[in-house]
């Protein structure tokens, strides 16, 4: 039932179409002390023409009689056994009747009569990354005893490793990167404007995630191998053959070992993991479709065979071999980058990524500069023209935030896995400055705060003064005000991180359980603090960390001392995809929804500034019979700052009205003396300065008659 459950479930996984075959994936030996060696055994069954197609060579000690034994394992449980003699006439396999002494191989094809090929199971040729071995024994016929032991895994060509999948991945990642930068030109460096969640952070990083989740040193399912490998190039991993025979090269030249690490030597490898299985499976047959293969290969005999002894017309490659892999080194070397050459791949990939940035960045300020001579320059990239080098630097800063974790996870790996000194020098010099650039910024934000809470009694100088904002933001602005700190515990998080995979590598339950601590203390963290800025920001990041925590998890099911059956570790590697699937395409869907509301909505901090220009520009304007310097008219005050100046224009004194006639008709002056004072007094009382001069009491202000209501003029 589980069996059938575990075949049902890919159903909600893409996969990698092919053509309808099954054919071996490499071989590798179960016994040690066999005295027949099989080199190499390839058997292919295509449902299109019936076709079995044989290639197996091998060498024995001696010339015997054996006895065949077949069984075949699906999900960890046996459900095909079958013993045959390769002598007897409906399985007669003369290559083996009797088995020759020293060097033999045999080559071949026949079609499968119909009878048997109608027995294959049709889900046999769709099922992506189905968990099955089959294993082959060979027996002395006078005693029992085993002389030969081989497994080997049987593909259809269907994985969910989907060649267009990490495409799509990555440009999921660069919308996120787009809109980042989008809405960051359109907050024009405003102080305390934040990037849509989720940004390109927030996503590259969980893409990271998922990588790394295939990276312990436990039995995976392989499904669950396929699908993180999709997401190595988050971490810096691409494969790419020139560039490791270039890092092959160094590695020689500076002490490193090429003959069991370069990558000539992985192309001619069949890497074999800790539960049996070879890399490159895509599935396996069951218990018919085996049934029927063995029945080509025993009708071989009587079709189109080429067989050889004694080392003569050896049709296989004898020079294949296998190797043992687990954890990162079995990660790695999937993706044909030997585990020596980790760390300089990224390196290199790192160093390729900041040299392109760079250069795009002096292009476009010699494109500017070849502007500003020409002509008219628009004043928005008069910032950008003199401060090009600080946004080089920023770039760099933000790539080894991005990259900290991971990069740390490397260098520790170069350490213990690596061979040349050259490359484990350039590992602590890289890390030692990486690290040294993230404590700077610290030290530097801490010192920044201490002084804006000596001097304003708060940090919110931080999110408000644009000189510091646009130094700093890159670490805490997408955090609210007051939780700008969390910054320090996520980098001492991604260190932690990168620590227990490498450091544990080779042991699974002590890197789960290191890793599942580290995760659960970060959720507990932002479950009690809820630093985002904004409701979708906490729940998008409060998603990504339960979903990591429940990543690691689901590993820990995988852990071989744990000894959980093979059928519940496949589930739960469906199950695993399936969480992260899903919240990929939720990000997915995010990412658009935030990309059309940016590019629809007007730019908030525009509006305001352009709003605040229009208030400044109308309060230079006013004259004293300009309508808007009614009494009687409300103004659209915009901040306590604008109101505390409109006020002054806003009495609620008596009126007096403006007096254009001599001081003389309201009544006798007193003195020549008076007649001056009142004249200097008339002088200063500008019309810039009629605010100042309703504070001033008329002298002659209780000889006039008739006087006005005192409720006249007042503001309303």
């Amino acid at each position: 039932m589980r069996t059938r459950l575990c075949l049902a479930a890919f159903g909600i996984i893409p996969v990698a179409l092919g053509a309808d075959i099954l054919k071996t994936n490499g071989v590798t030996s179960c016994s040690p002390d066999a005295t027949i060696k099989v080199n190499n055994v390839d058997i292919q069954y295509d449902k299109s023409n019936k076709l079995v197609t044989f290639d197996a060579s091998g060498t024995s000690e001696k010339e015997q009689n054996v006895t065949a034994s077949l069984s075949v394992t699906a999900y960890g449980r046996s459900v095909y056994t079958k013993d045959f003699d390769p002598c007897a006439e409906d399985t007669k396999v003369e290559q083996l009747c009797p088995v020759p002494q020293g060097t033999f191989a045999a080559k071949g094809n026949q079609t499968i009569p119909e009878e048997f090929a109608g027995q294959i199971p049709s889900i046999a040729f769709s099922i992506p990354d189905v968990d099955a071995q089959a294993t082959l024994k060979l027996k002395a016929k006078d005693g029992g005893k085993e002389l030969a032991c081989i497994q080997s895994n049987i593909n259809n060509g269907k994985s969910i490793h989907v060649p267009g999948l990490p495409y799509a991945a990555a440009t999921i990642a660069g919308a996120a990167l787009v809109l980042s930068g989008l809405s960051a030109a359109m907050s024009g460096g405003q102080p305390g404007s934040s990037s849509p969640s989720p940004s390109f952070t927030e996503v590259f990083g969980f893409f990271q995630s998922i990588a790394t989740t295939g990276m312990y040193s436990v039995n995976y399912p392989t499904v669950v191998r396929s699908w993180t490998r999709n997401f190595a190039f988050s971490t810096g991993l691409i494969t790419w053959d020139g560039l490791q025979s270039s890092i092959d090269s160094f590695r020689q030249s500076t002490g490193g070992n090429l003959t069991n690490m370069s990558v000539k030597y992985l192309r001619n490898t069949t890497l074999v993991f800790d539960d049996g299985t070879s890399s490159g499976n895509s599935s396996t047959i069951a218990r018919r479709a085996l049934d029927s293969v063995i029945h080509g290969a025993g009708l071989i005999l009587r079709d189109n065979i080429e067989t050889s002894t004694g080392g003569k017309n050896d049709s296989s490659n004898d020079s294949k071999t296998t190797e043992l892999v687990h954890g990162i080194q079995g990660y790695v070397e999937e993706l044909t980058i030997p585990a020596a050459n980790t760390f300089m791949t990224v390196l290199l990939i790192l160093s390729i990524v900041i040299a392109s940035i760079c250069v795009g960045i002096l292009l476009f300020k010699v494109i500017l500069e070849g502007w500003a001579l020409m002509g008219s320059f628009p004043k928005s990239l008069t910032r950008f023209r003199k401060n090009y080098w600080m946004l080089m630097a920023r770039t760099v800063t933000n790539l080894i935030l991005l990259l900290y974790g991971v990069w740390t996870l490397y260098c520790i790996f170069q350490f213990t896995h690596g061979d040349s000194w050259a490359a484990k020098l350039l590992a602590g010099l890289t890390l030692g400055l990486f690290t040294a650039v993230l404590i700077f910024y610290t030290i530097r934000i801490w010192a920044v705060v201490r002084k804006y809470k000596k001097l304003e009694g708060d940090e919110s100088a931080l999110y408000e003064h644009k000189e510091t904002w646009i130094k700093y933001k890159i670490f805490y602005e997408n955090y609210k005000n007051g939780y700008w700190w969390l910054f320090i515990p996520a980098i001492v998080y991604m260190f932690a991180k990168g620590c227990v995979l490498a450091a544990g590598d080779g042991h699974g339950l002590v890197q789960t359980s290191g890793q599942l601590i580290i995760e659960a203390l970060m959720l507990i963290l932002l479950l009690w603090s809820r630093p985002y800025n904004t409701k979708s920001g906490n729940w998008i990041n409060l998603v990504i960390q339960t979903v990591r925590v429940l990543s690691v998890i689901c590993v820990l099911v995988f852990v071989e001392q744990l000894g959980i059956a093979q059928t519940t570790k496949t589930i739960t590697g469906v199950v695993l995809i399936a969480v992260q699937a899903s919240l990929t395409g939720i990000l997915a869907i995010l990412i658009a929804i935030n990309s059309i509301v940016t590019l629809c909505r007007v730019n908030p901090h525009r509006r305001r500034r352009k709003e605040a220009e229009k208030l400044n520009r109308d309060l230079d304007n006013l004259t004293p019979l300009d309508a808007r310097n009614s009494l009687l008219m409300e103004p659209n005050y915009k901040s306590d700052k604008q109101q505390v100046q409109m006020n002054t224009l806003n009495h609620t004194d008596p009126y007096e009205p403006y007096r254009s006639q001599s001081q003389q008709r309201w009544g006798p002056r007193t003195s020549e003396d008076n007649l001056m004072s009142s004249a200097a007094s008339m002088g200063r009382n500008t019309p810039h300065e009629r605010s100042r001069s309703r504070d001033v009491a008329s002298p002659y202000a209780d000889d006039r008659q008739p006087t006005l209501p005192h409720n006249f003029g007042r503001a309303v």
